[in-house]
């Protein structure tokens, strides 16, 4: 079904969420049609998202609407349960959830459990679904919405699953920032530089280089965790590490994204100061790994960030020799640091994704630090 045909039925004047390659139809046009406004907000994470929307229908009695991938259902559990809900405050939204994860489509490992749980963890909270899928007509998603409006004005909220390929665009919007500096060139100064320290390594293109970049050296993946799910909780893992590991530096590679969407990890980071950590923050400004919109980066002061919330030693890189230079005092020295590394967007066309199974790298990983 076309994106506008179906967002026509809804009848919703203001969307907030965060983007999902599975609703890039839906992410697409909400960029074409009104960019990043009063009308549509790229949320730091779904609760975050949902929030909005309920200060929305405060304001102006109008149902709004929530997007997201279904991996975030987690973070708009709390307001939707606690604000939302008939029980507490009786608000509603339409929330549109891409299924990833689909029973008997295949997916990656993270995606696995949720997309399993999806249908079920909504209906828990109330909330009655659809399923969008290839086939669903137009007629189909005229009639839900009938039912849905009575269901909305009494205070309840409504979704939508859409399923692969459900939703169509055919405008494509590009998305590019003002940066040189390719993602995975800076992987590798980063892999040439650690020798055998830890990394921890956000979700998405991140993850998915250092592993083929490790791959292309003939190098072991044992001393590298690849976050592949639970997206802005790497930084929170690699505290951890670094406190049980003191006499180990820990390298947390982590993206402009996924830091917003927990940006208070860095508070505790910088809280407890472990001198062995250093926080790298690859930052090119958009949720590339999923469609590329981009994220409010560009308006962040990352370095007046860090220092304030406790952060030692901060570095600004612009292009590789930079970078290099950075690496090379930060391996000979001490104390808590973030290194800003300003990145392109885009990445290879025939990037893979990891050849070993999530759980192949958790033990080979935990094998490599206890020993070390």
């Amino acid at each position: 079904m076309h994106i506008e045909k179906f967002l026509s039925y809804l009848n919703v004047e203001f969307y907030s969420g965060v983007p999902d390659s599975q609703l890039k139809a839906l992410c697409d046009y909400l960029m074409e049609k009104y960019g990043v406004s009063d009308k549509h907000i790229i949320a730091a994470n779904e609760g975050n998202a949902t929030a909005m929307a309920a200060g929305y229908y405060l304001a102006t009695g109008k149902i709004p609407a929530v997007y997201m991938q279904n991996s975030g259902i987690g973070n708009m559990i709390n307001p939707t349960a606690s604000l939302l809900h008939k029980k507490v405050y009786g608000i509603p939204c339409i929330f549109i959830v891409g299924w990833r994860g689909e029973p008997q489509v295949y997916d990656e490992p993270q995606h696995i459990f949720q997309g399993e749980v999806t249908i079920k963890l909504l209906e828990d909270m109330g909330i009655k679904t659809f399923i969008v899928g290839q086939d669903t007509s137009e007629n189909e998603i005229a009639k839900v919405m009938l039912e849905f409006e009575k269901i909305l004005k009494n205070g309840d909220s409504v979704s939508f699953i859409i399923r692969k390929n459900a939703l169509i665009n055919e405008n494509k919007v590009l998305y590019d920032n003002k940066y040189s500096i390719i993602r995975e060139d800076a992987i590798e100064c980063i892999i040439n530089a650690v020798k055998d320290d830890i990394i921890i390594s956000t979700t998405g293109k991140a993850s998915r280089e250092l592993f083929e970049i490790r791959e292309k050296n003939m190098q072991s993946h044992e001393k590298d965790f690849l976050t592949v799910g639970s997206m802005g909780h790497c930084s929170s893992i690699a505290l951890s590490v670094a406190l049980q590991k003191k006499h180990k530096k820990v390298w947390c590679i982590d993206g402009d994204g996924a830091a917003i969407m927990h940006m208070g990890a860095m508070a505790i980071i910088g809280d407890r100061k472990p001198s062995n950590l250093i926080h790298i923050l690859i930052d090119n400004c958009s949720h590339e790994t999923v469609g590329g919109m981009p994220t409010v980066s560009d308006s962040i002061n990352w370095e007046n960030i860090a220092f304030g919330f406790g952060y030692q030693k901060v570095f600004i890189v612009n292009d590789l020799k930079e970078l290099k230079e950075a690496l090379n005092v930060v391996v000979q020295t001490n104390g808590l640091t973030f290194i800003i590394i300003r990145c392109s967007t885009g990445s290879r066309k025939d990037l893979g994704r990891p050849t070993i199974k999530a759980e192949e790298n958790k033990n080979n990983f935990m094998n490599y630090i206890c020993k070390s």
